[in-house]
């Protein structure tokens, strides 16, 4: 009988990636595993599935299958594929992978063959995330944190063991972290469930830190962050994160930096924006507005008959960012204010002011004139 198409076996696309054909495997495998089934059909479809994987996630295999199909990847017809990389261990690696995985659930054994054993780890890398206000990521400042972190034990130096004692090899695995069990035909390796992995015992534990060798501080370090810093930069701290495991280096932490809302200035990288509200008669008339700056102060000269909307830019008045040689702009938005809580007086002024446009409103309002002929037009017969 003709073999089915492997990715057909599997259930998933041609253009599937290695994980979606290991997850694939791997549910087929739990389903139709002999040890769960005694059915011949579910023997069956476990080979062909183990078969399909064997091919489908090895690189070179897959592709002279792509390319050939099931000859492709068959030593008796000629093409040499099939047995590039399957006969050696190096071929089996990525099979034994998933089927570890597979039997660890299976059997219950927490991961087949992945324990830690007794080696040396590093430690965790570390997160804070630290508010600044836009002056201070701006001219730089030096922030003094807070943070909870896994440190050596200082009573036991990391080792676990109550001062004056020592941790033993387990007998289980002889400090090997992993013990081999069989079930039936089949040989894994499953984490050593007397020392968890660790290939050591302890039979007399620090009490300060239970054997687990680390304790939960808080500890004060100070940072420096240099001027021009954005948001989500990042400052790393090394051999700042969490203590490692056996005596392994520690890990880093990140200062990640936040930028708090500023009440007058909004950034765009190295830039700084602004709205810049002005009364109808300077924006008519035109004169000069005193405008704040992360210096100090700055004037800007309004033209008569300047719009809303229109920007005015200060050179050199932004953010010299952290890889700038230059500093960023100052981009002032004007908004033309609408006077308010007006006095008889103010509102007859602007009725005798309208009644005088009105008059001739091309040469006073020409956008608004051009508006209004444009919707004639639109609604004109």
């Amino acid at each position: 009988m003709a073999k089915r198409d492997y990715y057909t076996t599997l259930g998933v696309n041609r253009d599937a990636t290695e994980d979606d054909i290991k997850k694939a495997y791997r549910r087929l495998a739990m389903k139709h595993h002999p040890d769960r089934n005694s059915d011949k059909g579910s023997e069956d479809k476990f080979k062909e599935a183990k078969e399909a994987y064997e091919i489908l996630s090895d690189a070179r295999k897959r592709a002279a299958y792509d390319q050939y199909g099931h000859a492709g990847v068959d030593p008796s017809a000629g093409f040499g594929a099939a047995g590039a990389r399957g006969a050696g261990p190096e071929g089996f690696g990525g099979f034994a992978d998933a089927f570890g995985d597979i039997f660890g659930e299976i059997f219950g054994g927490g991961g087949g063959g992945r324990g830690r054993g007794n080696g040396v780890y590093r430690g965790a890398d570390l997160r804070y995330n630290l508010e600044l206000s836009l002056e201070e990521a701006a001219r730089g400042t030096e922030a003094k944190i807070r943070i909870p972190a896994m440190e050596n034990c200082a009573t036991c130096h990391g080792s676990g063991a109550k001062p004056g004692t020592q941790a033993k090899t387990c007998p289980t695995c002889n400090g090997q972290g992993q013990v081999r069990v069989s079930q039936g035909f089949f040989s894994i390796q499953q984490t050593c469930p007397q020392c968890h992995g660790t290939g050591k015992i302890i039979p007399e534990p620090c009490t300060t830190c239970a054997g687990v060798g680390r304790v939960k501080k808080q500890k004060t370090l100070s940072v420096k962050i240099p001027a021009g810093v954005d948001q989500d930069d990042r400052i790393r701290l090394g051999g700042e994160g969490e203590a490692g495991l056996n005596g392994g280096p520690p890990g880093d932490l990140y200062v990640v930096v936040t930028l708090k809302p500023h009440p007058v200035f909004q950034r765009e990288s190295n830039d700084l924006h602004c709205e810049m509200p002005i009364s109808f008669a300077t924006s008519a008339l035109g004169g000069e507005i005193e405008i704040p700056t992360l210096d100090g102060h700055a004037k800007i000269r309004i033209p008569p008959e300047t719009q809303t909307g229109q920007v005015f830019r200060l050179r050199g008045k932004g953010i010299k960012g952290v890889r700038s040689h230059v500093h960023g702009d100052l981009f002032c938005h004007v908004a033309i204010e609408t006077p308010i809580n007006l006095t008889a007086r103010q509102k007859d002024i602007l009725c005798e002011f309208e009644a005088i446009n009105a008059e001739d409103p091309g040469v006073h309002n020409p956008r608004a004139k051009n508006w209004f002929d444009r919707v004639r037009e639109f609604f004109a017969p």
